[in-house]
């Protein structure tokens, strides 16, 4: 098994060094901010593809009827998850090698570029700006782009957000990357709500689905100079060390990447299943318009995004491993019940208050899942860990979420997707139960030679 070497000539019994130490909370809360700030900017670029689909599928894939047009654009939204787990062992290494500030600007200068590139795609039907069958490969090698860079986006950003955190307080900081990934879709959402009031349904299907990416571009460039400015987290030692970003070094801690791949790989599908597809599902079996579906999805994310911080506050209380299995057993209880009453409640208030329950219980997976992960791997090794990781579970479960439901739906079984999703929930709930106690041991506050020994000693909480 890989031994990492701190490098350092500290004691194994020493703690990391803090290179932040003596940084005040208020410089640490801007950083926060600089930080996520791209955060907010790539996962709005990634959501506009989900929020204005149903509009531009038909100018992409114009055969089929409306399950099979939302199927098609589906499966090019799994593309670019397939795309993420090159970015975040990519990124990963470069953030463990040359330092996180370096990966994060050069990953939301691929996001503005990815945008960029999509706002101007041609389309496949008639005209002097149609390239016929080409349209959906050149989407697709967009969507391969933006699912690299935000492939590099959550683990990079995840591990610098819990390391500029004060100790009893990074559950709270550490919520605020969902509260900007949440923040990006909601924007999305937001920004679809305002098309819709001023453009018609066939204007914003010929032309108006290009002017959200156009504003992504935009404000990424913004998010480019923020990051410029953030200061750096890691030590010359720990990017210095011959195992540091390498898949190797990940290895040498078994545990821990088990653990956070199981974690993912329920925690994204469930996301997905009731933020992304939700929308779909409102439209499609519901039976609900685009606008009023897309009003629900607003306004349960927005609310979604205003309790990350308490329930972020909450896991430096109870401790990372608490929340997450109280989330993985709720969801398998209430995953069916919801997707049922979603079905029969044609009222926007009913939808409303359905997915705000839920989003109550995903909150207590989704504002801690940056940190819970980062804090299970050692600095020469930690945005491989969190990134790679994650985005393998991600891109097979998470990706693919709204592709087997609908596929499901096609033929003639779209029951079984919630079985599905409480499968995944056990799966998740398994996982948590085997991580140790952050509030005990864990690689941020403790060397990690202090760790194993504890691990190693079968104490689990």
């Amino acid at each position: 098994m890989t031994k990492l070497s701190d490098g350092t000539g500290r004691e194994p019994s020493s703690g990391p060094v803090d290179p932040l130490e003596g940084t005040s909370l208020a410089k640490r809360i801007r950083m926060v901010v600089a930080a996520s700030s791209g955060n907010l900017v790539e996962w709005f670029d990634y959501y506009i593809y989900a929020a204005f689909s149903s509009y531009f599928a038909s100018q992409f894939f114009p055969k089929g009827n409306q399950t099979s047009q939302f199927l098609d654009s589906a499966a090019v939204f799994l593309v670019g998850f397939l795309a993420r787990p090159v970015g975040g062992y990519v990124f990963g290494r470069l953030a463990d090698r040359m330092g996180r500030k370096r990966a994060m600007v050069i990953s939301v200068s691929l996001a503005c570029l990815g945008s960029l590139i999509f706002a101007c795609l041609p389309s496949y039907g008639h005209g002097s700006y149609s390239v016929g069958g080409l349209a959906p490969v050149l989407m697709m090698l967009t969507r391969l782009l933006q699912g690299f860079a935000v492939g590099g986006e959550y683990g990079t950003a995840a591990t610098y957000m819990t390391e500029i955190a004060p100790r009893e307080r990074r559950g709270l900081f550490s919520s605020f990357q969902y509260v900007t990934l949440i923040g990006g879709q909601l924007l999305a959402s937001l920004v679809a709500t305002i098309l819709q009031l001023f453009l018609s349904e066939q204007q914003l299907t010929d032309w108006g689905w290009r002017i959200p990416f156009l504003i992504g571009a935009m404000a990424a460039v913004v998010s480019f100079f923020l990051r410029r400015g953030l200061a750096e987290t890691t030590t010359k030692a720990d990017r210095s060390q011959a195992v540091s970003g390498t898949f190797r070094g990940v290895l040498a801690y078994p545990r821990s990447f088990w653990v956070v791949l199981g974690l993912t790989c329920a925690g994204s599908l469930i996301f997905y299943a009731f933020t992304t597809y939700s929308k779909t599902y409102m439209i499609n079996t519901t039976g609900i318009s685009k606008q009023s579906a897309t009003t629900v999805t607003t306004i349960c994310l927005a609310i979604f995004m205003c309790i990350q911080p308490l329930f972020g506050m909450l896991s430096d209380r109870i401790g990372r491993r608490t929340s997450l299995m109280a989330f993985y057993l709720l969801m398998a209880i209430v995953t069916i019940p919801a997707y049922e009453l979603m079905k029969n409640t044609r009222s926007i208030f009913g939808l409303i208050c359905i997915l705000t329950v839920v989003f109550c219980v995903m909150s207590l997976y989704t504002s801690v899942a940056g940190v819970a992960k980062a804090e299970m791997f050692p600095p020469a090794v930690r945005a491989m860990g969190v990134g790679f990781t994650y985005a393998i579970g991600n891109s097979l479960f998470g990706g693919s979420a709204e592709y087997v439901a609908l596929w499901f739906k096609k033929i003639g079984h779209q029951g079984l997707f919630g079985w599905y999703v409480v499968v995944l929930s056990v799966v998740g709930l398994v996982a948590a139960y085997y991580m140790w106690d952050n509030r005990k041991r864990n690689y941020l506050d403790h060397h990690h030679d202090d760790v194993r020994e504890l691990i190693g000693s079968g104490r689990r909480r």
